[in-house]
């Protein structure tokens, strides 16, 4: 398949496709579509930023208008469709690309995703959506609540699946996938694939057909370039600064921990670099608009941890800086991802210590990569540590300057002079008799 036109669809998802200028499909778009319309199970493997989400949504939108034309209203109305993602971001992209290609169709969509409003969502759910898409915390509280029923789905997609395992929601998954008729379709859609969801899949699928769009699917794509830095942490922001001056684009920085996250946006802000941080303890609407703010630009520097990044699809990201290691080599593949997308051409640069080279080499044999390690001249090292003297210096000027009043209240004895001594005496003892 070569172009969508080619596909036998609904004029009104062509219409759709068109209007949205979608029409020559990827890899895994390409190969998975024509499957997925026929009613198999699939098991597709292709990297991040490769068409995935329209790949199962073209064949859903599809199917579930057939359905819509052919059945009674109350029927219509039952879920047909489940589509389950790892975070919430990612789960309202997908709701945003079905809104995109089901337009005019009647067909409608509910979001169940924790951090948004719980009764929305039920007026959506009992407002007849025939399409879900959750992530599995909330949906798997909805089921343990009896606030939802999945006896009608036909059609279940997990995107994202490793991470969804490496986040831990193994049994929450389970439980879902528990819920659904055993005669039905199973889409996985994976970055990766390990032995754990392997496992999974084989429980839950029958007779999948596999595809696989990469030579390897733990490989980076070619268009990124990998870079190298052997750096301390105490420099790392220093060297941060520098790549911000000489580079042109915005950078996706990758910290470990949610307090790093934000200590680093903040750093960066205060030496003039328009940056905001994004992590699991924000809530939806600041997630949401530090994304959006990323996305147009009010932002040059987004600063995120692995899991809050995990939904994040901009297409003109330039950069990606792992200023922490990830925590497993595969999700060093997600990380870099994020970049190099929709055809251009992107760079990902890695921060480590000397302490850290036996994590290296781990990471570039499990990911087939070879990082192109980059000196750090004696001359730009000196720069870098000047120019964090110079930072720590103004900052704790700052600090002094905006309380001085307090500081004089506590160490000027002149603030005494003239007061009325207060004598103390003696405080009486008394006796029981």
């Amino acid at each position: 398949m070569n172009h969508f036109s080619e596909l036998t669809l609904d004029p009104r998802l062509h219409q759709n496709l068109a209007r949205n200028c979608f029409v020559r499909p990827t890899p895994v778009q390409a190969q998975s579509i024509p499957v997925a319309l026929t009613g198999a199970d699939l098991v597709a493997t292709a990297q991040t930023g490769t068409g995935k989400t329209l790949a199962f949504l073209i064949p859903i939108v599809e199917t579930l208008m057939k359905s819509a034309a052919g059945a009674q209203s109350a029927a219509s109305s039952t879920i047909q469709t489940l589509i389950v993602a790892p975070t919430r971001e990612l789960a309202l992209q997908i709701a945003a690309s079905f809104a995109s290609i089901s337009a005019n169709t009647g067909l409608r969509c509910a979001v169940v995703v924790g951090g948004l409003s719980e009764q929305t969502q039920l007026t959506a759910l009992r407002g007849g959506a025939q399409l879900v898409i959750a992530t599995p915390g909330r949906l798997e509280d909805f089921l343990n609540r009896k606030l939802i029923r999945l006896g009608g789905v036909l059609t279940v997609v997990l995107d994202e699946a490793d991470r969804m395992l490496d986040m831990g929601f193994l049994p929450a998954i389970e439980k879902i996938l528990g819920a659904l008729p055993s005669a039905r379709q199973s889409l996985f859609f994976s970055a990766t694939m390990d032995k754990s969801i392997e496992r999974l899949i084989q429980r839950h699928s029958r007779d999948a057909v596999t595809i696989t769009t990469e030579r390897n699917a733990a490989r980076t794509p070619d268009q990124i370039d990998l870079h190298l830095y052997e750096i301390e942490s105490e420099m790392r922001v220093g060297l941060l600064h520098h790549m911000l001056n000489q580079e042109d684009g915005s950078f996706l920085v990758f910290a470990r921990t949610k307090h790093g996250t934000d200590r680093l946006a903040r750093r960066l802000s205060a030496g003039g670099v328009r940056a905001v941080a994004m992590h699991g303890d924000r809530t939806q609407n600041q997630r949401n608009q530090a994304l959006a703010g990323f996305r147009d630009g009010r932002y040059r520097v987004l600063v995120a941890t692995d899991v809050a990044a995990r939904g994040i699809h901009v297409d003109s990201v330039g950069h990606v800086i792992n200023f922490d290691l990830p925590q497993a080599p595969e999700d060093f593949v997600h990380r870099v991802g994020r970049t190099g997308r929709a055809g251009q051409r992107g760079s990902a640069s890695t921060f480590v210590s000397k302490a850290e080279r036996g994590e290296i080499h781990r990471i570039e044999r499990e990911c087939k990569v070879r990082m192109n390690r980059r000196e750090i001249s004696p001359a730009l090292l000196s720069e870098i540590a000047a120019a964090l003297r110079s930072q720590e210096a103004a900052a704790a000027h700052q600090v002094k300057v905006s309380r001085p009043e307090k500081v004089a209240r506590k160490h000027s004895p002149s603030q005494y002079a003239g007061a009325p001594k207060r004598s103390f005496g003696r405080r009486k003892k008394f006796s029981r008799s």
